[in-house]
């Protein structure tokens, strides 16, 4: 074979070859803009909590997170200051397009709707969840006010 042929081939299966190389990342960026597309549309709804204590006003407060933790741990959502609430009493959480109340195993328990709250439960607008003295009224995707953690004294 002449010099000539053999770079022709070789010129030629290196355009080949980067032109492959170009399909295979333009279907993979292909692919991760349309999964960020449906992750986009799966945004978890805003739930809007109203906490009721004898102590006080009652406290609205908006979260767009997919976990709120409640109890009297500075470290929770909503730090409520009550003695018959746990340290973690009760969780809500957003999963399976849902959002969820469970309690966390809390010496007093957690009413849902005054029913006893035994395992993880969908909630919806205008449930209310009690722990200990405490009352919480949910409203979900009623607001776009954010509030990282409250504390009620």
């Amino acid at each position: 074979m002449s010099g000539t042929l053999v770079l022709a081939l070789r010129l030629g299966l290196a355009v080949f070859l980067y032109a492959f190389l170009a399909w295979g990342l333009l279907a993979i960026w292909r692919d991760i803009k349309e999964r960020g597309l449906i992750l986009a549309e799966r945004k978890v709804p805003t739930i809007q909590l109203t906490v009721e204590s004898a102590q006080g006003a009652p406290l609205r407060r908006a979260f767009v997170h997919h976990e709120i933790t409640i109890g009297r741990d500075p470290a929770c959502d909503i730090c409520l200051i009550d003695n018959a609430v746990s340290a973690r009493h009760a969780r809500f959480s957003f999963h399976h397009g849902q959002w969820w109340a469970e309690d966390l195993g809390s010496t007093n328990g957690t009413r849902l709707n005054q029913v006893e709250l035994s395992t993880p439960t969908v909630i919806v607008t205008g449930d209310q969840i009690e722990c200990g003295d405490t009352a919480i009224v949910v409203s979900i995707g009623m607001t776009n006010e954010t509030s990282p953690t409250i504390r009620l004294t």
